[in-house]
């Protein structure tokens, strides 16, 4: 019993154990329980905890993020990008994110995006200078580093510019009355340049200068820009921000612990407007390189903006790393520029050249292309400013422009001068017709071909009508003044623009050649309108049509180029020097051939002046009518070749200046007298009136005594008339032609003018050759009788017959019209002729005694006599020679040879003849016969 009741004892103690025991483990329980709980939430709030820094940095990068977007928008590049390189560093820490991927790719869409409103941005820059705007670009640039990219970046877009814009002006032009212009918006440059007319093509030019001169104008202004101007302003606007400034010491490196080798960016390789993803990507590392090795202004928060203002402001003072950053940079692109400058130049006038090489520019009018040469020639002058050096490939294609126009242009004249020639009556024009006429440009003081008419434009500055030459040699001293000197006068050809659209009313096309950037537009080469502040107010008023541009008397000459009425120049309320007028003596023997000729040779002098660069061509020219004209008078009045056996005489046709000067204008004229050799000249008398030649109220009974007669004369007369001008013309054309080519016109007075004398001479015997019907008196004198035995005092009967005819011929010259000084050298040279004829009978002489040759001096004594009945002068010493021919008879037989060679009047068919009569008369020997003709020979 007692063991069962100590086992219920025992079993009752058990239990209560157990009770305990699991109270105590329920209660352990519910104590574990608690700490599970409370680790539980400590872990997740350690978590927690962890995870604040990250979307702190995910909060400061949706701000960034944010501040960037902002940024762009306002055009503060340069606040983006230091806002950027901090935010791509933040971006990298945090890369293992999914969220920061997605940001990562949009940081390379708003990259693109901002790379190119920058460029858009800059391309107006370079449009038209701005400084603001040009600071913003280096800033950014210099922050992303890529300062060489940008200068690369400057000098193409120039040069898109130049190509681009000459293209659209050219197009404007061609297409300006076409309505649908765009369906042959795919023809190149040159294409579109032979399609241009010949009205359209001075806009076109003045409208492309007009662009490349405000290129270069904004490439040197960018070139030229330094950042010292700004160091005075710069200091004051750093003062007074002193919360913003760093102490010296302030400046520090990013943190080395953040690295960031590379971004992340997806390698879809599109296109963003334009930007590839490769310039993209190099921009961002640019940017972290930049940002952890560049010294960075000092900062006492996070915030973007803020830094960015600090940095902002810190950039104005001298002393800041910003500063320096900004200067070097601006001096590595000037710097750039300016290696590049030479081959902006060199596009510029490749594109000039290729519009220049359009058919419209050789076919304008001679006072149109006047003005686009002068206007080239600014701009030549401009461009040599600008590079630094001669544009000597351009100013050969100038040359061969002018060359080229100059061959037009002359053969217009050749074939003007022609006509007049083929239609000469070769009678004088009336006085009243011609008394004002003056060869101003022939022998100097001529006026200008164009003047100007508004004392403000560049013209006046840059290029006097009056010393375009000088003007031109002087572009040595412009390109030491620089450029400035344009820049500070502006765009000359701006004003000529307004000017011509609106003498010419030139609808606007639409469109603009710039852009607008910020707000502004800047000048439109398109339209009607010009950017104020750029020319003068006077310039603008519209006033000034073209024709103000002209010279209004010598524009009427180039009118008519075959015209051979008075000019405008000829009005009496245009005073010109005496000097420069013909005198009365001059303009009695002015015809419509030697006007249409003087004038045309007038012109060519003023081209001279004008057009220095070719004017040995006109010089040429000049020589080329002068010789049209010389042979013309020649083949027309001097071709009379019916003398002794078919031979002509021998004053004449063996002169060697008329020879050589024959010979050299058919060296030099071949291509323009064939045609004129082939039509008749055997008469110079013409049906057909020439348009100046008023109908001569004297004809006379024959037309080739009287009409014939008078033609003749005045022929002579009008060729030595322009002979005495061109002589007096001669040291100005010499002062107008380089050294080089003196030659040129030393052969021309040489070989040309100084034969004039020689062609009236030549004219006025074969005039008195025609008239003096005295050629059948050549065989009467050798078949009479010579051979006789006794001298009688009778004289032979062709004597009597010569003076008749001796006679008759001063009768027609006295009825002919002429003047008295003409008709007193006709009868001079109708004695040479009876002497010749004469002397060439005597020496056909075949047998004759010493009795006939008394009888040969008898009839010369009364030959002499009776001439001086009509002739008011010597007769005797002009038939000299018929008695030294008949002297000679009585000479020994060893004198001939020193006799003949004493006398070269003589041709040598007669000094033969007379040895063959000396020798079978006075009995010589063959062989003496023999040596002496052979010595002679």
């Amino acid at each position: 019993m007692n063991l069962v009741r100590e086992l219920e004892k025992d079993l009752r103690i058990a239990n209560v154990i157990c009770m305990n025991g699991r109270r105590h483990l329920t209660s352990s329980m519910n104590e574990v329980s608690r700490d599970l709980i409370v680790n539980s939430y400590s872990k997740k709030k350690q978590a927690l905890l962890d995870m604040l820094p990250i979307l702190t940095e995910l909060q400061r990068a949706l701000d960034m993020q944010s501040t960037l977007e902002s940024l762009a928008e306002e055009g503060n590049y340069c606040k983006a990008f230091q806002v950027l390189s901090e935010f791509l560093q933040l971006l990298d820490s945090l890369s293992e994110l999914s969220a920061i991927q997605e940001m990562t790719r949009g940081v390379e869409v708003w990259l693109g995006k901002t790379l190119q409103k920058l460029d858009a941005l800059l391309l107006g820059v370079c449009q038209e200078f701005k400084e603001d705007s040009y600071i913003t670009v280096i800033d950014a640039y210099a922050l992303i580093g890529d300062v060489t990219g940008l200068a690369e970046k400057i000098q193409s877009f120039y040069m898109q510019e130049v190509i681009s814009e000459t293209h659209s002006v050219l197009k404007a032009v061609v297409y300006q009355d076409e309505e649908a212009p765009w369906q042959n918006s795919r023809l190149t440059y040159s294409d579109l340049c032979l399609q241009i007319s010949e009205s359209k093509f001075r806009p076109c030019l003045l409208r492309t200068l007009a662009v490349l001169f405000e290129l270069l104008r904004s490439y040197h202004e960018i070139m030229e820009f330094q950042l010292d101007r700004q160091d005075a302003a710069g200091q004051t606007s750093s003062k007074g921000n002193d919360d913003f400034s760093c102490s010296p010491g302030g400046v520090g490196e990013v943190d080395a612990d953040v690295r960031f080798h590379s971004v992340s960016f997806t390698g879809s390789g599109d296109e963003i407007h334009g930007s590839s993803s490769r310039e993209v990507s190099e921009t961002a590392s640019s940017l972290v390189e930049t940002s952890n090795s560049s010294p960075l202004p000092c900062r006492d928060s996070h915030d973007p903006v803020n830094e960015a203002r600090k940095a902002d402001n810190t950039a104005s003072s001298i002393e800041s790393p910003w500063y320096h950053l900004r200067r070097e940079a601006t001096e590595f692109v000037s710097q750039t520029l300016k290696r590049g400058r030479k081959n902006l130049w060199h596009l510029t006038t490749s594109r000039v050249s290729v519009l220049l090489s359009s058919d419209a520019a050789c076919t304008t009018s001679i006072h149109q292309f006047l003005k686009n040469y002068e206007d080239l020639s600014v701009f030549i002058l401009a461009g040599e400013a600008f590079c630094g050096i001669e544009a000597v490939e351009f100013r050969q294609k100038l040359k061969v422009v002018c060359e080229n126009y100059f061959i037009a242009f002359h053969r217009q004249n050749i074939h003007a001068l022609k006509m007049v020639l083929e239609k000469e009556m070769w009678l004088k024009l009336p006085p009243d017709t011609v008394q004002m006429i003056s060869f101003s440009g022939l022998v100097g003081d001529g006026a200008p071909l164009i003047s100007l008419s508004n004392p403000k434009s560049i013209n006046r500055n840059a290029i006097d009508s009056d010393k375009s030459v000088n003007l031109i040699h002087s572009h040595q001293s412009s390109r030491i003044s620089g450029f400035s000197y344009w820049l500070q006068s502006g765009n000359p050809f701006l004003q000529k623009l307004s000017t011509s659209r609106e003498g010419h009313c030139l609808p606007p096309s639409n469109g603009s050649i710039y852009g607008e950037v910020d707000g502004n537009s800047s000048p439109n080469f398109y339209g009607d309108k010009v950017l104020p502040g750029k020319n003068d107010s006077s310039e603008m008023n519209g006033a000034n049509s073209i024709s103000d541009d002209e010279n209004e008397d010598l524009l009427a000459d180039f009118i008519d180029e075959d015209s051979q009425l008075p000019s405008r120049s000829s009005k009496p309320n245009h005073p010109r020097r005496k000097s420069l007028h013909c005198n009365d003596e001059e303009n009695t023997v002015q015809t419509g051939s030697s006007l249409s000729l003087l004038r045309s040779m007038d012109k060519y002098a003023r081209l001279m002046q004008k057009l220095e660069v070719v004017n040995v061509e006109f010089f040429k020219g000049i020589c080329q009518l002068f010789g049209i004209f010389f042979n013309f008078v020649y083949e027309t009045f001097g071709q009379y070749n019916t003398g002794f056996n078919g031979k002509g005489s021998a004053d004449s046709l063996n002169l060697d200046r008329l020879r050589t000067a024959l010979s050299k204008i058919t060296q030099d004229c071949d291509q323009w007298i064939k045609p004129m050799s082939s039509s008749p000249t055997s008469s110079f008398v013409h049906s057909e009136v020439t348009p100046a030649g008023p109908p001569s109220t004297n004809l006379g009974n024959s037309a080739m005594t009287t009409l014939g007669l008078k033609e003749r004369c005045v022929a002579a007369d009008t060729i030595s008339l322009v002979a005495r001008i061109l002589n007096r013309s001669k040291a100005h054309l010499q002062s107008m032609l380089l050294q080089s080519n003196a030659t040129v016109l030393e052969d021309f007075y040489q070989h040309l003018v100084d034969a004039v004398p020689d062609l009236a001479e030549h004219i006025h015997k074969t005039t008195a050759r025609q008239l003096l019907h005295i050629n059948g008196y050549v065989e009467r004198v050798a078949n009479c009788r010579w051979e006789v035995k006794e001298l009688g005092l009778e004289h032979n009967g062709y004597v009597d017959l010569l003076l008749g005819e001796f006679k008759h011929y001063k009768t027609r010259l006295a009825h002919g019209g002429i003047r008295q000084e003409v008709q007193d050298l006709l009868l001079e040279y109708g004695l040479d002729i009876v002497a010749e004829t004469l002397v060439e009978g005597l020496s056909r002489v075949k047998r004759c005694s010493d009795e006939g040759r008394a009888l040969m001096s008898l009839d010369l004594q009364v030959l002499i006599n009776g001439l001086h009945h009509f002739v008011s002068m010597n007769v005797k010493p002009k038939l000299q020679m018929v008695e030294t021919f008949i002297k000679a008879y009585y000479l020994p037989e060893t004198e001939f040879v020193h006799w003949a060679r004493a006398h070269p009047e003589y041709t040598k068919s007669q000094i033969i003849g007379l040895i063959n009569l000396v020798a079978s008369m006075k009995g010589w020997k063959r062989k003496t016969r023999l040596e002496v003709l052979e010595k002679i020979e």
